[in-house]
């Protein structure tokens, strides 16, 4: 999807540095919203924490039937008198207070095995994704202001533990051009539907950034001054995550990389003919196509020659013949079916069709007589 040969680097104000690095050859792998929409729903799985009700729940009270003879159902009742809770029905799941249907159990099959090479695949379709400035407007990043993607910033500005303050890393991003999209993620803060209010996750908001670098160039320290701006993720280069890069499953995550961790793609990587350094017998999958626009292969000039020709004998390959609907045209029709002459002339067809309305008529005759 991308065929840019270089991409940029700015400097921690936010202006050309003049430096540039030539793109990874991540970036040009093929986008594949399919294969990434099924990793995520794995993955998502396998981050899940386990829950269960209580063994005892619904249980807690002493009941027993009262038997047949009362004229009430038989369910287990609550024993006692004085007070609404005496000859209430317990223990069912139909009961009020009463324990749900087959409780649910913390030892359920939570996880999901996954192909490892599908993950890889997914991350780097992921990544590929990331480049594509339509695509990171379509997810609903605020991009119009930044200068190009995918946004590198030079590594001198991590560098030496530089930025460990939160006001230190909101300039940075204010500087190159990320700071409405972290204006859009304050405004979308939201009090959450339902009872997931009572449960730790009381608000809901977007994602902004996610800010990629590399441990041993630029260090950890930025990790305690991006970590309290909402929405801002960090991610170490050497462990990207697909729930990051492409959360919930959409691809177009806006990514700001430092220098240092944009040169190290390659070698996480690889390319499509070499195999990376760290992924052991890992190779960059390779599009299908190398051309993805359909339409304009087909309304090239190469095949549309061939469909029409032009005119003066130009073209001296043999033209297709275009197809011809054969209900339409009686010539096609002869030449695939040459019986439809004789099933025409003899009125098969208008004969058939007249014992059917014939069968049809005494069908209501019938029908008339027994409602009589």
């Amino acid at each position: 999807m991308t065929t840019r040969p270089t991409v940029s680097i700015l400097s921690p104000d936010g202006s050309a540095s003049g430096n540039s690095h030539p793109l990874p050859e991540v970036f040009k792998a093929p986008i594949r919203p399919d294969i990434v929409q099924a990793v995520h729903t794995g993955m998502a799985k396998n981050r899940r924490q386990p829950y269960a009700v209580s063994e005892k729940a619904g249980h807690q009270t002493s009941a027993e039937s009262w038997g047949t003879g009362r004229a009430v159902a038989r369910i287990p009742r609550v024993s006692g008198g004085g007070t609404h809770r005496a000859g209430q029905a317990a223990f069912g799941n139909q009961c009020r207070s009463g324990r749900m249907f087959a409780p649910t159990k913390v030892w359920r099959k939570w996880h999901q095995k996954l192909n490892l090479n599908q993950k890889r695949f997914a991350t780097a379709s992921a990544l590929a994704a990331s480049s594509n400035a339509a695509l990171l407007m379509a997810r609903g990043h605020r991009v119009s202001t930044v200068p190009e993607v995918p946004l590198v910033v030079s590594s001198t500005a991590f560098a030496g533990a530089a930025i460990t303050k939160t006001s230190a890393a909101v300039a940075l991003l204010k500087a190159v051009g990320a700071g409405p999209d972290v204006d859009k993620v304050k405004k979308s803060r939201k009090t959450r539907a339902g009872k997931g209010k009572m449960r730790g996750r009381r608000h809901k908001q977007r994602r902004g950034p996610l800010v990629v670098y590399s441990p041993a160039e630029d260090g950890k320290e930025l990790v305690r001054a991006f970590r309290n701006l909402p929405g801002v993720e960090t991610c170490d280069v050497y462990a990207l995550n697909l729930l990051q890069l492409a959360p919930g499953g959409h691809l177009g995550r806006f990514v700001v990389w430092t220098s240092a961790a944009f040169a190290a793609l390659d070698t996480v990587y690889g390319s499509a003919t070499e195999a990376s350094a760290l992924k052991k017998d890992f190779l960059l999958p390779s599009p299908l196509v190398r051309q993805p626009d359909l339409a304009k292969l087909i309304n090239s000039s190469e095949v549309q020659s061939v469909l029409r020709p032009v005119k003066g004998g130009a073209i001296t390959k043999r033209p297709m013949v275009q197809k011809k609907n054969p209900l339409r045209n009686r010539q096609i029709l002869l030449r695939l079916n040459p019986y439809a002459g004789q099933y025409s002339k003899d009125k098969l067809g208008q004969q058939k069709k007249d014992e059917k309305e014939k069968i049809r008529a005494t069908d209501e005759i019938m029908d008339l007589m027994h409602t009589n």
